[in-house]
């Protein structure tokens, strides 16, 4: 068919829609050279004519025309309204699997609306005569088999980021003319939905631009201006001149504050009045703009922005899932009686089959509607957004099967009113109640149904402003009773508490939760304390928070033990990329409750079970239990608080000055230094100065070094908080008297670095003092050395460390990792070495292990690059010096880092052989296969430890 001949015949057609709309339709087909419906898919299951259920208060099928993940299409009449075939049209697309495209058409015009997530919604509008062009034919054509070339390429987020940024300037300005910046907050908030308000129709059509462009003129009129619309927006019936205005308020609008603004701040609100408010993406408007209109508190509690689908990973399992299966069961119900209905013989039997299952279904929404989501650290609102976009969905979903099943749909009831947050900064509460208001009137818009009126707004008390975790009178916060509790609670480490929340603060807060909460742990486990208790006094169902993946071990890990004692953790993100305030981390995303469902899921996976660590492994290594016999050997190195660090060369100078008053060389407290860096990398030729526990009298006759710290270190100890740090300013961070004690045994010690991405060990002479960043093992025979350096060791440290920064390095801890870990028999590390010095297994390791060292220091300092020189006093090790400068450069990439960056690949082909041996040769010691499988190794040693921390 031609254009001119389609042109033609449906100009001057006067069929009515239920004659034309299919006839209307193939045609288009054949113009556009497109298969019709019943020539693609005979069996009508992706591509159909009226697709949907017969209803009962009458028509046909929920659009005229169907393709799935194409379009939904309705028609009308000639010269119809297209407005309501849309409305008719948005209120079925769930129920069409929201296709990208929605379109409407009277047979002469052709409307196409995109209707992707996430992306600012665009229209399209043609008529016959444009289909004579060819560019506009193709747009139809694209319409009906490739929608994905008609999807905008704004996103929601680019658009609500560009109005963010323009109103984190206006707010700065208001700011640096002495508004009290949470007046600057209260009235942009106002604002920013008066902008939504505008754009959807509940303001009075170009009313809001009216006054921007009287005021551009008179900008000295803005603030009397303002003042008249917000009052009015706080009546019942206020007007704008001739304008009647709606009833808003909600706490929002309850009262006429406004501020003046300077020409230039008029300017951005005219830019930002010129973008389609309708589409702003309330789940990151919160979040953006409170960046920039509270500065001083980007890092207050609960203020971050998380993406959407990272918050479907929790919404969707605590607060779908659930909903969802009453959902199913229900249906099934509503089935049954049914079928019950048809074959009854009399119409008493029918009618009693007809109201149960009109009950089955009041009954879910009796559920749906009376379900509460709770978020205790809600912020701007991400989550509780999210949440009721997914229960009106759900609801509406509902809605639709019962329809097609028969039964009258219900109006929308699921509202802003059943979610329930707290929050600790007024300004995010008060944003939180805007993004879920804004997210309601957006469903409502989005899916055909009327926005809320008198008032527009209602009072959103259920978001409280308060501290969600402890009272006024220092005991726990109490938190209202919900269906569900979902959340992003403040990512704090224990170090940064005191810095952040102020010593009294969390003086009072671990004291509120002595028992329940370790000392040591991270503030986001008072969260989770909180809503494990809220679990088991049966005041919530189920519980979805995110963490850092920090939880997973040490201290932290200590309140998902507890949860898991009587409760399940079923559903899992163990290690998720997120970002706060800009920084990347790592996160864990846990879902626990009382309620046990079919299947748990970890990281996408069905599995049968989740330990406290996070894992589904059988063997639940945190039962592992700190050995006897293994405790006093690992020791984190020296804490130096301050820059007590020096280079060789002032080192040197230091060491090489003549005896000191006291008849004692510098030596004694200046000695080489290694941190983590140095030991992953190349060696920077550091030492220390370290006065261990002198007094300072004693400390004074090493003149020369204690003159350099009274230089460098006592200025900035004098006004430490810590009386320890003030009083004994020469002295490094903490004693290091259990390391040197450890150390001082024998001529050489293992060092591994604490956070690292390969867990790493090597040989330091006794000497070398270790710092922090490291833990030294006072251990200098080579089968201890061959033992942690197997992948069994390996495979445990991983298991029960902790987890650090945004490249997630495992963190090694000498309580978690080393002390439960259980030696073979015969060779633990509370025996001296001489005593298994002839037991082959030993002998084994210990050959597996020196040759492993030697080759990778060879690779790391080849004897033709490197020369060794002497130290300048005795008793020292040798220094590795590069013969030049070409040797130099290329022993820049010879690190450890790099050497186990190559395994797996065939340059580290050799470093695997030696390692494959080291592994056989302990798998030997334990009486192993040498193939055992990592978990089976694992079994094996968590029986181990029992067995031992038992005797």
């Amino acid at each position: 068919m031609t254009p001119d001949q389609f042109i033609s015949k449906w100009r001057g057609a006067t069929l009515t829609e239920s004659a034309a709309a299919q006839s209307h339709f193939i045609d288009l087909c054949r113009l556009l050279d497109e298969p019709t419906p019943t020539d693609a898919d005979p069996q009508g299951a992706w591509y159909c004519f009226e697709r949907g259920a017969t209803k009962s208060t009458g028509g046909q099928g929920w659009a005229d025309v169907w393709k799935r993940d194409h379009f939904g299409w309705e028609y009308k009449g000639k010269r119809r309204d297209l407005t309501a075939a849309f409305v008719q049209l948005q209120q079925y697309a769930l129920a069409l699997d929201n296709p990208p495209i929605l379109a409407v058409s009277d047979m002469e015009t052709f409307i196409l609306r995109t209707n992707w997530t996430n992306t600012v919604s665009e229209t399209i509008t043609l008529n016959l005569d444009d289909l004579r062009d060819a560019s506009r034919r193709q747009v139809l054509k694209w319409a009906l088999s490739a929608p994905e070339k008609l999807k905008p390429g704004r996103t929601r987020q680019a658009l609500t980021e560009d109005a963010a940024a323009e109103f984190a300037e206006l707010a700065r300005r208001l700011r640096a003319r002495g508004h009290p910046p949470d007046q600057v907050a209260h009235v942009v908030n106002r604002l920013v939905f008066c902008l939504f308000a505008d754009d959807t129709g509940l303001l009075p059509d170009g009313l809001l631009p009216r006054m921007l462009d009287r005021a551009a003129k008179a900008p000295a009129q803005f603030e009397p201006l303002c003042r008249t619309l917000f009052a009015a927006m706080a009546q019942r019936g206020g007007m704008v001149g001739f304008d009647a205005v709606p009833w808003f308020n909600g706490g929002l609008f309850d009262s006429d504050l406004a501020l003046p603004l300077e020409a230039g701040e008029i300017g951005i609100l005219r830019r930002v009045a010129a973008m389609d408010w309708s589409e702003m993406d309330p789940s990151i408007m919160g979040t953006l703009f409170e960046r920039g209109l509270d500065p001083d508190k980007r890092s207050q509690l609960g203020a971050h922005y998380t993406d959407r689908e990272k918050i479907a990973l929790i919404v969707e399992p605590v607060v779908i899932r659930p909903l969802a299966r009453d959902w199913d069961a229900a249906k099934a119900g509503i089935a049954a009686e049914q079928a019950r209905e048809a074959a009854a013989r009399t119409p008493a039997t029918r009618a009693k089959a007809r109201a149960a299952a009109q009950a089955a279904y009041a009954g879910f929404l009796d559920r749906i509607r009376r379900f509460r989501v709770l978020d205790p650290a809600c912020g701007s609102g991400n989550f509780l957004y999210v949440a009721l976009l997914a229960l009106k969905d759900l609801e509406h979903r509902a809605g639709l099967d019962a329809e097609a099943l028969g039964l009258q749909r219900e109006l929308p009831g699921v509202g802003p009113e059943q979610l329930l947050g707290i929050e600790i900064n007024p300004y995010a509460a008060e944003l939180a109640r805007i993004a879920v208001w804004i997210g309601h009137i957006q469903w409502a818009r989005r899916n055909g149904f009327e926005a809320p009126r008198d008032p527009v707004l209602r009072r959103l008390d259920t978001i409280e402003c308060r501290d969600a975790v402890l009272s006024e009178d220092g005991t726990p916060a109490e938190w209202p009773a919900a269906e569900a509790i979902i959340g992003n609670p403040p990512f704090l480490g224990d170090k940064a508490m005191i810095g952040t929340l102020g010593e009294d603060y969390t003086r009072r807060l671990r004291a509120a939760y002595a028992g329940r909460v370790p000392g040591g742990a991270d503030l986001v486990c008072y969260w989770f304390e909180k809503a494990r208790e809220a679990v088991e006094e049966s005041r919530v169902e189920r519980v979805g928070l995110v963490s850092t993946n920090s939880i997973r071990g040490g201290s932290n890990r200590k309140v998902l033990d507890k949860i898991t004692e009587t409760q399940t953790i079923f559903d899992v993100w163990s290690d998720e990329p997120w970002t706060v305030d800009g920084a990347a981390v790592r996160v864990s995303l846990v879902s626990f409750g009382r309620a046990i469902p079919d299947v748990l899921s970890l990281d996408g996976e069905p599995v049968s079970r989740i330990n406290s660590d996070l894992s589904d492994s059988a063997s639940d290594l945190v039962l592992a239990s700190r050995l006897r016999e293994n405790l006093g050997i690992a020791i984190i190195g020296r804490q130096k608080d301050g820059p007590i660090d020096i280079d060789g060369d002032l080192a040197r100078s230091l060491i090489l000055q003549p005896s000191n008053p006291n008849g004692r060389p510098n030596t004694d407290v200046v000695r080489p230094w290694v941190n983590g860096r140095d030991l992953s990398y190349r060696p920077r030729d550091m030492w220390i100065v370290d006065f261990r526990e002198f007094k300072e009298v004693e400390a004074s006759f090493y003149a020369a070094p204690f003159a350099y710290l009274a230089k460098v270190l006592k200025p900035l100890r004098e006004n430490n908080r810590d009386q320890q740090r003030r009083t004994m300013w020469w002295r490094p961070g903490r004693s290091g008297a259990d390391l040197f004690a450890a150390l001082d045994q024998s001529h050489r010690y293992i060092a591994t670095v604490r956070h690292s991405k390969h867990r790493l060990f090597v040989w330091c002479d006794q000497i070398v003092v270790p710092d922090s960043a490291l833990v030294a093992i006072a251990r200098d025979d080579d089968t201890s050395f061959g033992v942690l350096h197997s992948r069994f060791h390996e495979a445990w440290a991983l298991r029960l460390c902790t987890w650090i920064g945004a490249g997630n390095d495992p963190r090694y801890t000498p309580t978690t990792t080393f002390e439960t870990f259980p030696f073979p028999d015969g060779l633990t590390p509370n025996l001296p070495a001489a005593s298994y010095a002839a037991d082959p297994r030993a002998r084994a390791i210990a050959a597996a292990a020196r040759a492993l060292v030697e080759a990778r220091d060879r690779w790391l300092n080849p004897p033709e690059w490197v020369d060794r020189v002497p130290e300048v006093v005795p008793g020292f090790p040798d220094r590795l010096v590069p013969r030049n400068a070409e040797a130099a450069a290329r022993l820049k990439s010879r690190t450890l880092t790099a050497l186990y960056n190559t395994r797996g690949r065939p340059e580290g082909q050799w470093l695997d052989h030696l390692h494959a041996a080291l592994d056989a040769a302990v798998a030997a010691a334990y009486g192993w296969p040498a193939d055992i499988t990592e978990e089976d190794a694992l079994s094996c040693l968590l029986a181990l430890n029992q067995a031992r921390a038992g005797r």
